[in-house]
């Protein structure tokens, strides 16, 4: 069909490669944070001028770099301290390196919309797939000089891409920033520096098969003593044998306890990080490793059953649960959650909003379909100009949490999950499927009918439904036309396409009549030798 975009076939999604669990360091004497503020402070020093040495080396970074890199840390920690700085370090710039290519992506996107956009006459009116001219004169000019800030802008990306200069901040630009407005972030001058050292700080280790519990700088016992390899520099702090310091605080993680317990028993890699929270003066401890992928269950077998629906939404999930046909079954269901309030707040709202979603779908035996969003290119204000609503509500929804949590969660609790493309996923959803879906007894919003949609399109099923045939043209010899178009069909949501002959193609042209002539309904048209012939649908 001219002027849509080729949807992408639906595919099941691959299950988590890793595991992270944290839990709190209770109980920690004053000199066991001394010692954790002085190594990590010593380590974060260390991890800065590194990452400075590997921002100027730049593109021409090779092996031999990074293990003179090595050699010249070890000398102020260890060579465990060392391996994980420099490969801290170079995710880091690497993580740097990509978003510079999406930068410099966004600003071509935004110079190609205004361009555009300036090239129109003032006033001239936009359609569904390019936007129009700007609507006054003032705009217009307020506008062009825009592009030529996002022009000189590209350029210094493309410049910064081709020397191979990266712009990264250790404990993040944004915090960084707050220094010069403290009254703006209502933090004073010492809470902005605790929490500036405490994001400097580099406590993390990663782990190492064959060695005692999985890590010999950050060890962790299976009863939960958590010990520390001090720094060559801190070797006097040391309060046990081979410069070890072990802190009073035990741990216990009460999630995935057991499997954790499991791969220290048996000396199997696992990663530590400390951190301190400076808002509630407390210490966590994370632990992650590796897990094998999980074994994708077939599409066909997903589909089996059936499966639930699901259309994220700003304030809620809306599901509907679809047989195998694709046929609605039962009532919708919404699963609300509030983004409004702290980070943490907002967390949660979605964790306990996809927990209700996961066990209302695992009590029934389905998957779940959902779509693959992806938002960082439809928050620019050169694309929606003055729906300054709308970018903050697009900006406000959690896409790439949601996307995560609900991957890690259903592969917890071996539900499988079907991405599907989002194309037109709600606007045929509303023209298809929400008013056959609305009774008086129940109002069919727009996003139920979504994800209707997207249940559909996961199934292999089409979303659209073709209008019937006018009634002058339904025949009752050969029986109602279906509105909708077998699964197996190519290109079955496009229009049908023009075979000559009758309109509706139910009657073949040199088709013999099988039923006598209807009584015409006015007397004067009457033939007195036409036999009467009762109309068959009339009881």
């Amino acid at each position: 069909m001219s002027g849509l975009r080729e949807v992408v076939a639906p595919f099941v999604v691959p299950g988590p490669a890793g595991v992270a669990i944290r839990d709190r360091l209770k109980g920690l004497t004053a000199g066991d944070v001394e010692v954790l503020r002085l190594v990590g402070g010593h380590l974060g020093s260390l991890a800065s001028a590194d990452l400075r040495a590997r921002c100027v080396d730049g593109p021409e970074h090779d092996s031999d770099r990074w293990a003179e890199r090595k050699r010249g840390l070890t000398c102020g920690s260890s060579s465990r301290w060392a391996g994980s700085i420099t490969k801290s370090t170079h995710d880091q710039w690497g993580l740097a390196r990509r978003s510079q290519v999406a930068r410099i992506q966004k600003l071509q996107a935004g110079i190609a919309t205004v361009s555009h956009r300036l090239s129109l006459p003032v006033g001239e009116k936009g359609s569904k797939r390019a936007p129009g001219g700007y609507r006054s004169r003032s705009e217009w000019h307020a506008k062009s000089r825009r592009l030529r800030v996002l022009e000189d802008r590209l350029e210094h990306e493309r410049a910064d891409w081709t020397a191979g200069r990266v712009r990264v901040v250790r404990g993040g630009k944004r915090l960084l920033t707050s220094r010069h407005h403290l009254d703006a972030a209502h933090l004073t001058e010492e809470a902005w520096r605790r929490r500036w050292e405490a994001s400097r700080r580099f406590l993390q280790a990663d782990g190492e098969s064959g060695k005692r519990h999985g890590n010999e700088t950050i060890r962790v016992s299976p009863e939960g003593q958590v010990s520390i390899r001090l720094p060559a520099p801190l070797a006097h702090l040391a309060n046990a044998p081979h410069g070890r310091y072990i802190l009073t605080a035990r741990v216990a993680f009460a999630h995935r306890g057991d499997a954790w317990r499991d791969r220290v028993q048996a000396n199997r890699a696992v990663a530590y990080r400390i951190q301190e929270d400076v808002e509630r003066d407390r210490w966590y401890l994370t632990a992650s490793w590796t897990i094998p992928p999980a074994r994708t269950v077939p599409l066909s077998c997903v589909r089996a059953g059936g499966l639930v629906g699901v259309d994220m939404n700003a304030d809620h999930l809306a599901a509907w649960r679809l047989d195998t046909h694709g046929n609605p079954v039962g009532e919708p269901r919404r699963f609300g959650y509030d983004l409004s309030g702290t980070a943490a707040h907002r967390d949660a709202q979605v964790r306990h909003a996809l927990i209700r979603l996961l066990h209302w779908a695992g009590r029934h035996g389905l998957a779940i379909a959902i779509e693959d969003l992806d938002f960082t290119a439809e928050t620019s204000r050169e694309k929606h100009g003055r729906r300054r609503n709308f970018r903050r509500l697009i900006s406000g929804m959690p896409v790439a949490r949601l996307r995560a949590r609900l991957v890690s969660m259903a592969a917890e609790l071996g539900i499988p999950l079907v991405a599907v493309d989002p194309a037109y996923t709600s606007r045929w959803g509303a023209q298809h499927w929400q008013k056959p879906l609305t009774s008086t007894q129940r109002k069919t919003t727009r996003h139920e009918a979504a994800a209707v949609a997207i249940g559909r399109r996961a199934l292999g099923h089409p979303i659209r439904r073709r209008t019937a045939p006018p009634r002058t043209h339904q025949s009752d010899g050969y029986g109602h036309r279906t509105v909708q178009t077998g699964p197996a069909v190519s290109g079955r949501e496009g229009p049908r396409p023009r075979i000559p002959g009758p309109r509706t193609r139910s009657v073949p042209p040199d088709a013999e009549r099988t039923r006598a002539t209807r009584t015409s309904k006015t007397v004067r048209d009457v033939r007195s030798d036409q036999p009467w012939v009762q109309d068959p649908l009339a009881h």
